[in-house]
C-alpha cells in the first residue's frame, strides 16, 4: 500500500500533514545533500504567430476494441509518412526539463547581491497533428524563448551555483506551413532558478516506515466494508433550526425537531 492508504496501519511515521505537537517525536538532526535555491523567478509568455519547426516524428498507432473491452494497436492502415495537407492538432510540453543557451551573468555594482541575467530557454513540445488519410502523428520541437531577469546571486565560494530552468507550454492554436514548420500561438511558463549543491542541518523524525505495497485488485466491497457498522448519533450540524410542535397535542407531551431530523 501507498504511504497515503486508508489500509496503512503506522501513519505516524509517513509523510503528511502534523498532527498535534510538531516537536513531539523529533529525535536527531540529519545532514542531508539537497540543491537549495538561492533564488527563483517565473515567467509567463503569450507567443503569438511562432514559427516551430519538428526535427522528428513517430506516427500513432491506431487502436481497435475488442469485445472483451481490450484495445490492441492496430497499425496496418498507419502510414509512415504523412500525406498532405497536414492538419494541426495540439502541442504541449513532453518534459518539465529545458535547455538554456547563452547564458551570460553580471553582477550589478548598484546592487552587490543581484545580477543580470540573460538566456535563451528552449522548452521541448510534442505536436500532434493528422494528414489527408487521417492518420495521426506526433513530432518533437522546441519553442524558444530569449529571458533578460535579475536575480540574486551567492558571492563566491569553493563550491559553485548554477543557473537552471524549468519550462512548460501549451499550444492555443496553430496551422502548418510547410517544410516541417508550424506557425503557432503558444502559451508559455519558464521558471530560473538560482541552485548550488549544500549539506544543510535539519531537525528529523527519523527514518520513513515503508508500507508494504498494495496489489491492485478491484475489491468493491472495501469502500462499502469501510463504513460503521451503525450510524453515528449525531447527524446534525450546528445551524439545524428547531421546529415548533403543532397545537393538536400539548407541548409536553410532543419533542421538537429541528429541520434536518433531529430531536431537539
Amino acid at each position: 500500500m501507498s504511504f497515503y492508504s486508508y489500509k496503512n496501519g503506522n501513519p505516524g511515521s509517513c509523510p503528511g500533514v502534523i498532527a498535534g505537537d510538531a516537536l513531539g517525536g523529533l529525535s536527531e538532526k540529519v545532514c542531508v545533500q539537497v540543491k537549495r535555491v538561492y533564488d527563483s523567478c517565473l515567467s509567463q509568455d503569450p507567443l503569438k504567430n511562432v514559427e516551430v519547426e519538428f526535427s522528428q516524428f513517430a506516427a500513432v498507432p491506431k487502436t481497435t476494441c475488442t469485445h472483451g473491452g481490450a484495445c490492441v494497436a492496430a497499425d496496418e492502415n498507419t502510414t509512415n509518412q504523412p500525406v498532405a495537407p497536414i492538419v494541426f492538432e495540439s502541442c504541449r510540453s513532453s518534459t518539465t526539463q529545458s535547455e538554456i543557451t547563452s547564458l551570460t551573468v553580471e553582477r550589478l555594482c548598484d546592487r552587490p547581491c543581484f545580477a543580470r541575467v540573460r538566456a535563451t530557454i528552449e522548452v521541448p513540445i510534442d505536436i500532434l497533428f493528422s494528414d489527408a488519410h487521417c492518420n495521426e502523428f506526433i513530432g518533437r520541437a522546441v519553442v524558444t524563448v530569449h529571458k533578460d531577469v535579475l536575480l540574486s546571486i551567492p558571492d563566491e565560494s569553493i563550491v559553485p551555483y548554477s543557473i537552471e530552468s524549468m519550462g512548460s507550454a501549451i499550444c492555443v492554436s496553430g496551422s502548418y506551413i510547410g517544410n516541417n514548420k508550424f506557425k503557432m500561438t503558444v502559451c508559455v511558463t519558464v521558471v530560473l532558478k538560482v541552485l548550488a549543491e549544500v549539506e544543510i542541518l535539519v531537525p528529523s523524525y527519523g527514518f520513513c516506515s515503508i508500507p508494504p505495497c498494495e496489489e491492485f485488485a478491484e475489491n468493491v466491497c472495501d469502500e462499502f466494508f469501510s463504513l460503521p457498522l451503525f450510524p453515528p448519533a449525531s447527524l446534525c450540524g450546528e445551524g439545524c433550526v428547531s421546529v415548533a410542535p403543532s397545537a393538536a397535542k400539548p407541548a409536553s407531551a410532543r419533542p421538537a425537531y429541528s429541520a434536518c431530523g433531529c430531536a431537539k
